[in-house]
Formats: C-alpha cells, sequence, structure tokens
C-alpha cells in the first residue's frame, strides 16, 4: 500500500492536493517543525511514508522578501535538507518537491525559459533568499538521484493562486492580495511597480492535478509547469476588475516601488510531452473561483 504524506498540508496547494488524493497524511507546522532534524525523524518513523510531496516552505511577497532575507533563506534551506535527508535515511520511494520559478535567472537571452536555464544566472534580487533556498534544493535533488539512484523528482512552477490562500496582502499570493484589493475598493487601488511585467498564472488545483498523475503513473523527472499564456500584471488587474465585477475601478500604479523580475514565463513542453492530454484552467475561469470564494468569506 502506497503511504504518501505531504508537507505543508494545510497551505494553497496542499488543500488543492486533498481534494483529489484524500487518503495521503497531511503535516502542517503545527503537527512538527521542519527546520528541526529530529522532529522531521520523528514524523518520518511516525507514519513511515514510501512516498513524500514536500509542499512546506517559507513563502511571501516582495515585501516579506526584501525585509526578512535571512530569514527566507535559512528557514527553506533548513527545512529542505531536512526533509530530503530524512527521506534518504527512511528509504522513502518517491519524493516529489515544488520549486518555484524565481529559482530562475533573472535575465536570460531566450523566452520561455526551458528546465536546462536553471543555472545559467542568479535569480532576481527582489527574490533571492527564496531563490537560492529552492535552487539549492533542485541540486539537492539531483545530486541525491546521481549518488543514490534515486526516484525523485521536482517541480517548476509558476505564480500560483486558488481559494486556499491566505488573502493577505504581504503574505498571500499575488492573485489573491488582488482580489482582496479590488473587492475592499471604492473607486481605486494601488499596486506597485509599473504593471508591465510579465507573468504565468497557474490555479492550485492544475499543480495538485499533475502531482496526483505523477504518483498515479510513476513518472520520474524535473519538470516546469505553467500554461503557456502570459499576461502583465496590469493585464491581471483588468482580469480581476471583471470578476469582482468593477469594471470602472482606477488602477494606479507606485513606479517608486520595484517590479521584481520582469518576465520569467517557462516552456512546460517537457512536461505536457509525458501529460499529453493535460488541460490547464483558464485564467479567467480560476479568479472566478477566486473571488466568488473570498466574498463568501467576506459576507459572512
Amino acid at each position: 500500500m502506497d503511504r504518501i504524506l505531504v508537507t505543508g498540508g494545510s497551505g494553497l496547494v496542499g488543500k488543492h492536493l486533498n481534494d483529489i488524493l484524500s487518503n495521503a497524511i497531511y503535516i502542517s507546522s503545527k503537527d512538527y517543525d521542519l527546520t528541526d532534524l529530529q522532529q522531521v525523524r520523528d514524523m518520518m518513523n511516525e507514519y513511515k511514508p514510501n512516498s513524500v510531496i514536500h509542499l512546506a516552505a517559507r513563502v511571501g511577497g516582495i515585501v516579506d522578501n526584501i525585509n526578512y532575507p535571512v530569514d527566507y533563506l535559512e528557514e527553506n534551506v533548513l527545512m529542505n535538507t531536512n526533509v530530503l535527508k530524512a527521506c534518504h535515511e527512511f528509504d522513502v520511494e518517491k519524493v516529489i518537491a515544488i520549486l518555484s520559478t524565481c529559482i530562475y535567472p533573472d535575465v536570460v537571452d531566450t523566452y520561455p525559459m526551458k528546465e536546462e536555464d536553471l543555472f545559467n544566472g542568479p535569480p532576481t534580487e527582489t527574490n533571492f533568499s527564496y531563490g537560492f533556498a529552492k535552487r539549492c534544493m533542485a541540486a539537492h535533488i539531483d545530486s541525491y538521484k546521481k549518488q543514490y539512484d534515486k526516484k525523485w523528482s521536482y517541480l517548476i512552477p509558476c505564480n500560483l493562486y486558488g481559494e486556499y490562500d491566505k488573502y493577505e496582502e504581504h503574505h498571500s499570493h499575488f492573485v489573491s492580495a488582488l482580489i482582496k484589493k479590488i473587492y475592499e475598493a471604492d473607486e481605486s487601488i494601488e499596486l506597485w511597480g509599473t504593471g508591465k511585467p510579465l507573468r504565468q498564472f497557474m490555479y492550485g488545483g492544475d499543480l495538485a492535478r499533475v502531482i496526483k498523475h505523477m504518483l498515479d503513473n510513476d513518472i520520474v523527472g524535473n519538470f516546469n509547469v505553467a500554461p503557456e499564456w502570459v499576461h502583465s500584471i496590469n493585464d491581471l488587474a483588468e482580469i480581476g476588475k471583471k470578476a469582482c465585477l468593477k469594471d470602472k475601478l482606477v488602477v494606479n500604479y507606485d513606479n517608486t516601488k520595484p517590479d521584481g523580475q520582469f518576465r520569467k514565463d517557462v516552456d512546460s513542453s517537457k512536461l505536457l510531452s509525458v501529460l499529453k492530454d493535460f488541460k490547464f484552467t483558464s485564467l479567467e475561469e480560476g479568479i472566478k473561483k477566486v473571488y466568488d470564494n473570498f466574498s463568501q468569506r467576506h459576507d459572512r
């Protein structure tokens, strides 16, 4: 019997995964401190999984990443190192770790970026510590595969959003924070930067489906995960306004604040060559789900 343990089980992707993989064991920070190796070993000894989905991470927006770079680096490196070390010690057969497109170089010669572009330059300054911590996990997994012939994988998803996000300006993903701003505004909202950066946005349930498909079909590999469409931040704000039925809302940009990485779109053709019939949720449909969820919470 496959015993599947999911770290970060109370987060956005963890809850989406629980919707379609209810027989797994979902662990949150309330259960174990993954920065403590002994607690991670205790967790593994308790549940003895043969598959681990490593979702846990310290995440946040640009403000948090700029203000607390040491915390983002140390906490993520400790968690990732401890989980992988314990997976090795307890002979975990399958590991699927979730990274982020923040690990890619700030600028590359051609877009969209492919998996082989990963180490061709440093991550962007606004997510430098988080990006390097996640990049370190990629190198760590590849090293375990090389030295111990592990059947371990990592996925590199684009910007995520979904109903299970926190809806907090500095601690949630961008789409959820944007929907909250739009919903609560009367006449205008203000966003950081110029509105010009280009992004791919993916519904959290789509990443959960990719993870389940890899488990069910014994797929091993390192893959980008993103829909092919690319939107500017300004495009996203307009889609959000329509979803919230606030077409007349004015969007102002504070261009004294950083934009972050100008573009970081990735090529998912390697993944889609394996998941041939996979369809991503459209941005309009996904944002409507987030808006409906937030409005229900807000109106209670």
